[in-house]
């Protein structure tokens, strides 16, 4: 049933994805796409965290958890139908110290730096890359120091309810 589904799934993401797609940094899985996901699961020596967004502006998780020192697959999932420039999404991680409503509040201005404030790119520990309705994208780095750091979505007005804290043990 699930090869099924993830057969219908590729089929219906093909036909309505023609070519708004980023063959660089989307990509698709061999694994079923499901609503229902698992807090960080260690593979290997990574830890594979996945974090779906959708048409209705909410990340499925606030809190994500890591180890410092680890290795750190970070895979967004956009659930929803919506195109990129209407609905776009992104995780930033942001620094410790980081102003977070000034960071967010200057990424509206920065969409020719994917929503990343020109000047406040060392604020970022880690980002994806901003993905559109049924687009999938990963990015791997290493687990900050201990302690806690916000994340956001960075797409304009989006950080108001799409954020929350990676703690790192």
């Amino acid at each position: 049933m699930k090869k099924l589904v993830l057969a219908l799934s590729v089929i219906a993401f093909t036909a309505c994805n023609n070519n708004q797609q980023k063959e660089q940094t989307t990509q698709e899985s061999n694994q079923p796409v499901t609503e229902e996901t698992v807090a960080p699961a260690e593979t290997g020596n990574e830890n594979v965290i996945t974090i779906n967004g959708g048409d209705d502006m909410k990340f499925d998780k606030t809190e994500l958890k890591a180890k410092a020192g680890e290795t750190v697959k970070l895979i967004l999932k956009h659930v929803g139908k919506a195109p990129i420039e209407a609905m776009g999404h992104n995780v930033v991680i942001l620094a410790q110290g980081t102003d977070f409503n000034a960071f967010a509040n200057a990424a509206i201005d920065a969409k020719d730096n994917g929503y990343i404030p020109k000047g406040m790119e060392n604020a970022v520990i880690a980002k994806t890359d901003m993905i559109g309705g049924g687009q999938t994208t990963e990015i791997t780095f290493t687990a900050p120091a201990k302690g806690s750091y916000d994340f956001l979505c960075s797409f304009p007005g989006h950080y108001i309810y799409m954020k929350g804290k990676l703690i790192v043990e």
